[in-house]
């Protein structure tokens, strides 16, 4: 694994490159530009660091920048919320000593699981470390897939998008669903680099999947706060649905998420259809438990 300070590296010289010089503000100095991106005396000049103190940074020397430098580089290079949450945790694990592996397992409180499963329409889920899912209720395990029921290791999100023969065909936009939750899986491991769960998922993840390899290696970051997918479920047919999140009080490392669909719409039709099979007061469900679909990975 890389150390903290290479892993800086990475990301300030991958972020310098994605950078807009026109939305800069930088006079035109008339010099062609032969790479994308801004120069590293750009962004010198634009966080009001020196060059030389910048280009150390990028190269990965054992330095660590201020809270107020650090937000200048964020402001020079262009960085949303969650670019700028990144390289604060990865600045935070400069010198942290290394922690003994995890021993606390992830729980999902009685009073959430009876709110979930109260959602009779809304699919809902709740995230944890590792873009593990925690909960799912039956609308949720209707839709995507039951969670549950897999074994423990492989109950992350981002494994299931990756690995599941099954995410794949669900998706009509699987690149664009794949690539966000492996950038949400890049948000997450900056905050605890040394977890070996992390590190383990990320291997396994390396090997199997050549697509995780390379967005992995672009080391790109994303904050999944509001979205829409787009399915194309083997029950109710192809449908979109809204999600929104919201981080649980008393649980920062816990996220909630509901999927919505806009009232009176095709996709919302979808989902009460759904909502018929799913439940069991229905006399159109499939058992107790749901519908029971396979999962590949």
């Amino acid at each position: 694994m890389p150390t903290p300070h290479e892993e800086i590296a990475d990301y300030l010289r991958r972020a310098r490159a994605a950078a807009d010089p026109r939305r800069a503000g930088l006079p035109a100095d008339g010099r062609v530009r032969r790479v994308p991106g801004l120069r590293r005396e750009e962004v010198a000049l634009l966080a009001g660091v020196s060059t030389d103190y910048y280009t150390r940074l990028e190269q990965g020397r054992r330095i660590v920048p201020s809270v107020q430098v650090l937000d200048a580089i964020v402001r020079a290079l262009d960085l949303d919320e969650a670019g700028r949450t990144h390289l604060h945790d990865l600045v935070a694990a400069v010198g942290r000593p290394r922690p003994r592996a995890r021993t606390t397992v992830q729980r999902v409180r009685p009073g959430l699981h009876q709110l979930l499963e109260s959602l009779h329409t809304q699919p809902a889920m709740i995230l944890g470390r590792r873009t593990d899912v925690l909960a799912a209720n039956r609308m949720a395990r209707a839709l995507f897939a039951d969670f549950p029921r897999m074994a423990p290791r492989e109950r992350s999100y981002a494994r299931w998008m990756l690995l599941a023969d099954e995410a794949r065909d669900l998706f009509l936009d699987w690149e664009l669903q794949a690539r966000n939750a492996v950038e949400a899986l890049r948000l997450d491991a900056g905050k605890t680099p040394d977890d070996p769960e992390t590190q383990q998922l990320v291997g396994e993840l390396s090997l199997a999947s050549p697509e995780f390899r390379r967005w992995w290696s672009e080391h790109q970051v994303h904050q999944r706060s509001h979205g829409t997918k787009r399915l194309r479920h083997p029950v109710v047919g192809e449908l979109a649905v809204d999600f929104e999140t919201l981080t649980l009080p008393g649980d920062a490392e816990q996220t909630l998420y509901v999927y919505t669909a806009a009232a009176g719409s095709p996709s919302q039709q979808s989902l009460d259809l759904l909502a018929s099979w799913a439940h069991p007061t229905s006399g159109l469900a499939s058992g107790s438990d749901g519908p029971r679909r396979t999962t590949t990975g």
